[in-house]
């Protein structure tokens, strides 16, 4: 009964978490009790279109099922994480600043160890419309970022999860480690010429504040994944 109002994003975010646990070595069943945080990026929540919202179709399980906080909140339950526990909605940067956050808990000494990811399935027709309405999406279907002929973007699925921990637990426990968090850093565009248009200078900003706070010069980079949209105003 639980599981068929329970959106498929939470299903997945509990069997990614299962495997980022072991591919770290670390026994998902052990930690009951710990001081784990999860921090998850989700920002679309189709499956409650799908399943409909007639007032005679809602249940018991319904408000779980289909409520976004719950994507982190089922995670943190199976295993029985007592660390902080959210779902992060900042639109297209909802994955990368529920790692922020999750770093941010590690440094202050909230969490021990975090679970930091996002998800997005789409489920239902709905918000691909209201993209399209908004004038983002590729009318060819495919995105050409960076490039003379962008037109916009193609929606795509997927999910992620990894374990952080601090460094020197994670050496001290003798983790395997694909690599260290730096530094990070999050802010807003603030006012421009459109609620969705880009401000280079505050997206500057963030840039010089992401390399003080990493303790690196810019020059020391080595390479870059841009957000590019694919779309004539986003790109710049």
């Amino acid at each position: 009964r639980e599981a068929q109002p329970m959106d498929p994003q939470q299903r997945l975010m509990l069997e990614l978490s299962w495997e980022a646990l072991e591919d770290a070595g670390i026994p998902p069943r052990g930690m009951r009790g710990s001081r784990s945080g999860v921090f998850f990026g989700a920002m679309w929540s189709d499956y409650g279109k799908v399943a409909g919202g007639a007032a005679d179709r809602i249940a018991q399980h319904t408000a779980t099922g289909q409520d976004l906080s719950i994507v982190a909140a089922r995670v943190s339950y199976v295993l029985g994480l007592e660390g902080p526990s959210m779902a992060v909605n900042t639109a297209c940067s909802s994955s990368l600043v529920a790692v922020h956050l999750a770093c941010q808990s590690l440094l202050r000494g909230e969490s021990e160890l975090a679970l930091a990811g996002g998800v997005n399935l789409m489920l239902a027709p709905e918000s691909t419309v209201a993209m399209s309405r908004l004038g983002v999406l590729s009318p060819d279907g495919r995105s050409k970022a960076f490039d003379a002929r962008a037109n916009g973007y193609v929606r795509g699925e997927g999910a992620g999860v990894v374990v952080l921990k601090p460094l020197t637990q994670a050496l001290l426990d003798g983790d395997p480690i694909y690599g260290v968090i730096r530094g990070s850093a999050v802010n807003n565009d603030g006012f421009s010429n459109g609620l969705t248009a880009p401000n280079p200078a505050a997206q500057e900003a963030l840039l010089r504040d992401a390399y003080a706070r990493a303790g690196i010069r810019p020059d020391q980079v080595r390479y870059v994944e841009a957000h590019g949209t694919g779309t004539t105003l986003g790109d710049p």
